[in-house]
């Protein structure tokens, strides 16, 4: 299926000692997922108490862990269960840090971490009572594109790891390329208002000045979910990651939805452009061609 991502399986059942693989770089650089079935992160008998959703908080749909902050946010843990929630997410980091820079040494993976989170709250969970923007229903294809934080072209590099007790799988959706997509609806776009990326700067609304690349990035996941047409017709199919299962992909260029699934630990990297390979595949370059301009 040329028209909807590829998903590559890699036979990995252990976080460190890796190679580095070529092959696999290709792959996640160019949109594709690579999926390790049999590549588990296992949790003692103490972090099995973390199977309850109400450790997270009513706010928040996962607890994290951020470089240079202290302690753990997003949840309602105290006492010993809260160390012990924010050791096995460092844990969890440190074993994902150790994949990908055996895999991709080039990409200096704990240099440019940035978050890493767990999951326990179940896909759909409402428990809150607050109603989900469209905007955030991440039930819907979308790439990832941050309101907030702008990116200025870098690569938002994830790796997710499925450890529901049971079977459940975390089920996805995913679609089209990335080219496709942004020549799809990239005619509905609009341009960034001059002195637009200055005032919500200046306003504290963003970290830093938008880009015009974070700009259209962030117009084409809303235009994307916004259309229930292309969210029902677009080229995509569905795939179920098990328990014991880790994937790695570029979330700002393969267009996915989560669609149910619980307890999920993930890692997350901003990468610079000077530490990817193939740089014509990325977003920031496919829009550039697309648009005849250069956005970043």
């Amino acid at each position: 299926m040329d028209d909807v991502t590829p998903i590559v399986a890699a036979p990995l059942d252990g976080w460190e000692g890796r190679s580095p693989d070529a092959t696999l770089r290709a792959v996640i650089e160019r949109g594709g997922v690579v999926t390790c079935p049999s590549l588990a992160f296992a949790l003692s008998d103490d972090e099995h108490a973390l199977f309850d959703a109400s450790l997270a908080d009513d706010r928040r749909k996962s607890i994290y862990v951020r470089p240079g902050r202290a302690g753990i946010s997003g949840t309602t843990a105290t006492g010993a269960r809260r160390d012990t929630v924010a050791a096995v997410i460092d844990r969890y980091a440190r074993s994902a840090h150790a994949l990908i820079d055996g895999l991709f040494p080039a990409y200096d993976a704990p240099a440019h971490a940035t978050g890493t989170s767990f999951r326990p709250r179940a896909i759909g969970d409402v428990s809150s009572g607050r109603a989900l923007s469209w905007r955030k229903d991440d039930t819907r294809l979308h790439i990832d594109a941050f309101p907030s934080n702008p990116t200025h072209g870098e690569r938002i590099l994830r790796v997710f790891t499925n450890v529901h007790p049971t079977t459940m799988p975390r089920s996805w959706r995913v679609g089209e390329p990335f080219a496709a997509m942004a020549a799809r609806f990239l005619p509905r776009t609009r341009a960034l208002p001059p002195g637009g990326a200055w005032l919500m700067h200046r306003l504290n609304i963003t970290k830093r000045p938008r880009s015009a690349y974070d700009h259209l990035m962030l117009q084409l996941h809303d235009l994307a979910k916004g259309d229930p047409d292309y969210q029902r017709t677009c080229p995509q199919r569905e795939v179920d990651f098990l328990p014991g299962t880790t994937w790695i992909c570029f979330s700002d260029q393969v267009m996915h939805a989560a669609m149910s699934g619980q307890f999920l630990f993930e890692q997350t990297y901003r990468l610079p452009l000077a530490r990817i390979a193939d740089v014509d595949a990325s977003p920031l370059r496919t829009l550039e061609r697309l648009t005849g301009r250069v956005l970043a």
